[in-house]
């Protein structure tokens, strides 16, 4: 019975502290440079009365430059309003360490594209890229981030971080909070 319960100690153990699995989507090193990035992943889901925003993250090495490449989509049977990403854009990470880390747009205008799909919704889609800075890239690693903060062209929203997410799009459990803590180390 001793050496049960030993070996489920240290199963247990195990579990507890395996590391996420590296989920790479693109890992190209050629005679221009190089190109490393994370699968996109589910960061934050919002439905309500019809209208829906969800937004993927993904993290890039492009020859040692870390970045942040964020995906936002809009569902909506109305008329959706263009939140517009410009050189002044920003996102904002408040971690549970009470530090506040920023990341800088690389600077292109980009207000999305408007589609309508077979059901006359309307869908609009939108990708920005941000940069780290070397100095708060450490703290990502070890700190869960609560609140994300968009500064758009002309306003800025604020997206609280949940701890677990169910997501209603595939059915999958993600864990957003933990998001840089898991992957940070796939792009490195």
């Amino acid at each position: 019975m001793k050496n049960l319960f030993i070996a489920f100690f240290i199963f247990l153990n195990l579990n507890l502290f395996a590391q996420k699995p590296c989920e790479i989507d693109a890992n190209v090193t050629d005679s221009i440079g190089s190109y490393k990035t994370t699968k996109q992943y589910i960061i934050y889901e919002r439905s309500f009365a019809g209208n829906s925003t969800d937004i993927y993250f993904s993290l890039v090495n492009t020859d040692g430059i870390l970045s942040l490449d964020v995906q936002f989509l809009q569902k909506s049977s109305d008329f959706i309003k263009a939140n517009c990403l410009d050189v002044n854009s920003k996102i904002y990470f408040q971690l549970s360490n009470g530090k506040i880390i920023s990341l800088r747009s690389v600077g292109y205008e980009n207000c999305g594209t408007l589609i309508k799909d077979q059901n006359n919704i309307n869908n609009r889609i939108m990708s920005g890229s941000f940069v780290f800075v070397k100095e708060n890239f450490e703290d990502l690693k070890t700190s869960t981030v609560t609140f994300m903060r968009v500064k758009y062209a002309t306003e800025t929203i604020d997206y609280p971080f949940k701890t677990e997410l169910i997501s209603e799009i595939d059915k999958k459990e993600y864990k957003p909070e933990n998001y840089f803590i898991n992957y940070i180390k796939c792009i490195e």
